[in-house]
């Protein structure tokens, strides 16, 4: 089955701290056989919700500004050097051994799991290998099953091998191996090739990765089995990660989220198996601060409330989302293996995007969805999505997932569990991916981990809490207190989704989420700091430098062509050249916001198209930004995230020149409004893109354009504020006096 570009050939660290939220957390988090149309953690061997986590939304991991100014996520610098561990890919000889251990005790699941690779006779030792010099998808006598077929049994042998210390499928596997280094000297075909490229070399790179101990593998065999990773898949990988076909630099997004996973995986695995810490280090990078779809901040483009991580292929079909999940799965797997924790970035952002999924996919004996999701409105390349398609797709996926997070950590992940509960023993997967996961990943559960990852910010102006959830428990329990110590009151049970929504009236106010559990009440990890909206976030005066005057010590920096000019009132504000004059704010300075309220002074000496008055992102990609003039002449407040050039906006007439203006814009909730001069000018409903789903923002910018060929604003700016939480009308217009 040929396969095109959308079908068109074109137990977790349990102390408790207790740290500051402001009105808004920091961030919560923000298929079949074919593909389709597109920051750095340490390992900790605590894991759990807490562990690589937004620091200002799970306690235990201090924020790299101050106290008062939590961070989104981490940064995403290149891994951290270090030893490269063998095998240690999907499993780990410490991983061989339980699986040996297991089967030894005939204990299930994993005799069942074992059982579901043995059905399907690949470790057959009368087997032939069928090796092909050119390998071929996408186009007319496409041949690449033939390579998969050899690919999934090399594979079983290797297991099989590892499992039973019987030599005969040691040297059965080699055979299958040196057959195809010997002989495979090119992939080609259309732009399905670069779904041969990922799908294909990490599992390559696995069944060889297994077989790297057993001594009567010969060092040149290994060396030539290497070679062919790094010639004939690697530059396949790597050049669809840096240029998507050609689609790099204008529609990066063009391709869906299983392509760039599928090559991210080829990338890493085949650095770990040829010992290329660079490689390593290229396909880490790529998830953590990638613009493509297979990004983590883009394959999981929107959170809903109670760590629901709308999967980037949800609107498409459920094939496809269930093949992300897969393949992000498998690399974070690969990633822990090697000491660096995946599974947990981003306050665990990939558990989200799983449950998400996991839920779309149950279904009644009918094959009937079984829940309607909560869904963002998608507005990309590839056409709108207004709900999540499909249902019931029972891809081998889940074991992965649920035990690293449920067993390995002690979180809960209630919809994983119910999937897992439909097809447990995982069986083969077609060929996109391993499966039997059962076999691979069960494990006996740790004890449970208490309530973490909380997580609250203001949406449509009241306080919307969630939390990861306690492996076992039966309700949460929601409490607030007027104090960091308490007394704590219990606002109310919550058993699913994780989420609850709190008006509590003027003041500031604490939250923690205990977990009510057969053992008893669970203290949950976090307590987080609310405080009544309309509280100054940020406020630059611009009259001589760049500190924040706010107490939050967000100060921010004077980049290129920058000067002093005269203010408003006397005294001096900054002047912009218009050619490299720009004010960089620090990273994550508005990431924890939900409603907020943005106003500025400006002086806008000559009207230019797309100039910036500020642009918060990390990329062109993802972003919200205030445009004075737009490419249809228009003032636009707007925000995107993975959906590049379809932005949710709110529009007026373009901003005068030549004189000061006051410019303000609110969001709460998905309504933005814009103000100029103290007056209300327009109001837009549908603006699901909040600072807070944008997460860490690294270009977070006064003046300049996350698009490089956008010009520079070319004027004055003073007095910039951010408040949390939507001002009303008579605020703002008392700012503009």
């Amino acid at each position: 089955m040929k396969h095109s570009l959308n079908d068109d050939k074109d137990a977790a660290l349990l102390d408790r701290r207790t740290f500051f939220i402001g009105t808004a957390s920091a961030l919560a988090l923000g298929t079949t056989a074919c593909g389709g149309g597109s920051g750095g953690s340490s390992f900790s061997p605590m894991g759990g919700a807490a562990a690589q986590q937004t620091p200002a939304a799970v306690a235990g991991v201090d924020s790299p500004s101050t106290p008062e100014t939590p961070a989104a996520e981490p940064a995403a610098p290149a891994p951290e050097a270090r030893k490269i561990v063998h095998p240690g890919l999907l499993v780990t000889e410490e991983d061989l051994q339980r699986i040996r251990d297991k089967l030894a005790a005939k204990a299930e699941p994993w005799v069942g799991g074992l059982n579901m690779m043995l059905k399907t006779n690949n470790t057959n030792l009368d087997a032939k290998p069928r090796p092909l010099a050119l390998v071929t998808r996408g186009v007319d006598g496409e041949n690449y099953w033939q390579m998969v077929g050899d690919m999934v049994r090399a594979l079983h042998l290797a297991l099989r091998w590892k499992i039973s210390n019987d030599e005969s499928y040691a040297k059965k596997a080699v055979e299958f191996l040196n057959a195809w280094s010997s002989t495979l000297t090119e992939l080609g075909g259309d732009s399905n090739v670069f779904l041969a490229s990922g799908l294909y070399g990490n599992q390559w790179a696995n069944a060889a990765e297994l077989m790297r101990t057993y001594p009567g593998w010969a060092k040149e065999d290994v060396a030539r089995f290497q070679a062919m990773l790094l010639n004939v898949f690697y530059p396949k990988a790597h050049d669809f990660l840096v240029n998507h076909n050609g689609t790099e630099t204008r529609k990066v997004t063009h391709y869906w989220a299983n392509w760039d996973l599928a090559n991210i995986c080829t990338v890493y695995a085949i650095g770990v198996f040829c010992d290329r810490s660079d490689l390593v280090a290229e396909a880490s990078n790529y998830y953590k601060s990638g613009r493509g779809c297979g990004a983590s901040a883009n394959n999981v483009y929107y959170v809903h409330p109670g760590y629901l991580g709308q999967w980037q292929e949800s609107h498409r079909d459920q094939g496809h989302s269930t093949l992300g999940i897969s393949l992000a799965g498998m690399l974070c797997q690969m990633a822990w293996n090697q000491g660096e924790d995946l599974f947990g970035y981003w306050n665990n952002r990939l558990l989200a995007g799983a449950e998400y999924v996991a839920k779309t996919n149950l279904a009644d004996a009918d094959g009937n969805a079984l829940y309607t999701m909560p869904f963002a409105p998608y507005n990309g390349v590839h056409g709108s999505g207004t709900a999540a398609a499909g249902t019931n797709q029972l891809r081998p996926n889940w074991d992965l997932i649920y035990s690293h997070y449920v067993s390995r950590k002690g979180l809960s992940a209630p919809w994983t569990k119910a999937m897992l509960d439909k097809i447990r023993p995982e069986r083969v997967d077609g060929g996109d991916q391993p499966g039997i996961g059962t076999l691979l990943y069960a494990r006996d559960p740790v004890p449970a981990a208490p309530p973490s990852g909380l997580s609250a910010f203001l949406s449509d102006a009241k306080v919307q809490l969630s939390w990861w959830g306690t492996a076992g428990a039966s309700q949460y329990l929601v409490q607030r207190a007027a104090s960091p110590n308490g007394p704590f009151m219990t606002l109310a049970p919550v058993t699913e989704p994780r989420t609850y929504t709190d008006d509590p009236g003027q003041g500031t106010w604490y939250y923690r989420i205990d977990a009510a559990t057969d053992a008893g009440e669970m203290t949950g990890a976090d307590t987080l700091r609310v405080a009544v909206p309309g509280e100054l976030w940020l406020h630059l005066p611009l009259s001589g430098d760049a500190n924040d005057a706010s107490g939050r010590g967000l100060n921010a920096q004077l980049k290129g062509g920058t000067s002093w000019g005269e203010g408003r009132n006397g005294g001096s504000a900054v002047q912009l050249d218009g050619r490299s004059g720009h004010i960089q704010l620090p990273d994550a300075a508005v990431s924890a916001l939900g409603d907020f309220t943005a106003a500025v002074w400006v002086y806008w000496d000559a009207s230019a198209v797309n100039v910036r008055i500020f642009d918060f992102g990390s990329n062109d990609v993802a972003y919200m930004a205030l445009l004075p003039r737009d490419g249809s002449g228009k003032l636009r407040f707007s925000g995107t995230r993975n959906q590049f050039w379809n932005e949710e906006s709110v529009t007026t007439d373009v901003l005068p020149t030549g004189r000061w203006v006051h410019v303000a814009v609110t969001l709460s909730g998905t309504v933005g409004t814009l103000y100029v001069d103290g007056a209300q000018v327009a109001t837009a409903d549908g603006i699901w893109i909040n600072p807070f789903q944008l997460g860490r923002t690294t270009q977070t910018w006064l003046g300049r354009s996350q698009y490089g060929g956008d010009p520079y604003f070319k004027g004055r700016m003073q007095d910039f504020r951010i408040y949390s939480g939507a001002q009303d009308a008579a605020f703002i217009a008392d700012l503009a006096r």
